[in-house]
């Protein structure tokens, strides 16, 4: 069995991540772009004070019966 030859980045400090081909670390230190998580899930304004109301209620009525 033949190993491809990869050679190593020294600023990768790790030997896994020296081991890695440099298109791979390229990607791994991009930083992702931080999206509001309404905008990741889609959901509308309506709907997520639809859901913010349901959890609220739910929280009071649990709270009154435990009470």
């Amino acid at each position: 069995m033949r190993r491809a030859l990869v050679l190593t980045d020294e600023s990768a400090r790790h030997p896994f991540r020296a081991s890695l081909p440099p298109h791979v670390v390229r990607r791994a230190n991009e930083v992702e772009r931080m999206v509001p998580w309404r905008l990741k899930l889609g959901l509308t304004r309506k709907e997520a004070e639809s859901v913010l109301a349901t959890y609220a209620a739910g929280f009071v009525c649990t709270l009154a019966y435990f009470s």
